[in-house]
């Protein structure tokens, strides 16, 4: 169900068919996560949405196919978490963890997690880990450009002591999404699992994650994005060509374009952060203790 890397420019119709998958994606109903939803709906897959509001999920599901299934899933609340991946109780070909949120105030989740880092990393990681043997073929994680800017305090992850910023509290949990990623690799290489983990990010793509701006921001990131932002359609296309390409673990993807701005999907590089292996090893074990799950392959 996969197609090889080549030089050829890639688009979602080039989807290879998905009749017989199922495929989970995280803030399914908007943006990235809706276009992604709609490509493999039409590709054959069923695809479980994973969305916070089901009543207002409904509409936005009503024009797919019936294989598209809404299911509650609050990346903020450890407890929903649990109950989301406990209703699923067959095998899964894929897992896109896709839902996030951008330049909120300070805030925290329902078990106390500073909001960026609580449903943008701890929210997946635990995810990811109750649904890991269940999945059968990869596991592609939504990064972002704002990691590389970034730097992660293990001390302080929650910014109980930093003076707060949204900004580098939404890049700090982007370059944990890149991370977890490695350090996911690093673990199911080791467990000689044939699951794969890898990374995308959209580019600047026009998604609903500037609504938290002010209002100079948001008319600055209006103006920015007619010269430089690509539909949420092509901010979907990193996302898909990680999910059906014969990639290597650990692989990111992101648009091709000047400043991996738009363009098609491509390899991309990240920064020297995010390729800190014993970084990636220490955050894993702090999220652990955090989310009170763990790797669940021997």
């Amino acid at each position: 169900m996969t197609s090889s890397l080549t030089s050829t420019p890639w688009t979602a119709g080039q989807l290879p068919s998905q009749d017989g998958r199922t495929v989970i994606i995280t803030g399914a109903n908007s943006g990235i996560g809706l276009e992604t939803t709609r490509a493999f709906a039409r590709a054959g897959a069923r695809v479980i949405m994973a969305v916070r509001d089901v009543e207002r999920a409904r509409a936005t599901a009503a024009p797919l196919p019936d294989a598209a299934e809404l299911r509650p899933l609050d990346l903020a609340d450890l407890a929903s978490v649990r109950a989301f991946a406990a209703s699923v109780d067959h095998p899964c070909d894929i897992l896109i963890n896709n839902a996030g949120v951008a330049n909120v105030p300070l805030s925290r989740t329902a078990d106390g997690f500073e909001t960026h880092f609580g449903t943008n990393h701890l929210g997946h990681f635990a995810l990811t880990n109750l649904l890991l043997p269940r999945i059968t073929d990869r596991v592609v994680t939504l990064a972002s450009n704002a990691h590389k800017s970034a730097s992660l305090d293990l001390a302080d992850p929650n910014w109980e002591r930093r003076s707060y910023r949204s900004s580098a509290a939404y890049g700090q949990s982007k370059l944990a999404n890149l991370l977890f990623t490695l350090e996911l690799h690093n673990r199911l290489a080791a467990a000689g699992s044939t699951v794969r983990a890898l990374a995308a990010h959209p580019g600047a793509a026009t998604t609903g994650l500037n609504r938290h701006l002010g209002p100079a921001m948001k008319a600055v990131a209006a103006l920015a994005g007619r010269f430089v932002m690509h539909s949420g359609t092509d901010g979907a296309q990193p996302t898909l060509f990680a999910a059906v390409r014969d990639l290597p673990g650990a692989s990111y993807v992101g648009p091709d374009g000047r400043g991996g701005q738009r363009g098609r999907p491509t390899l991309v590089s990240r920064s020297t952060a995010a390729q800190d292996a014993d970084l990636a090893a220490r955050l894993w074990e702090l999220s652990e203790h955090l989310t009170a799950t763990s790797f669940p392959l021997g």
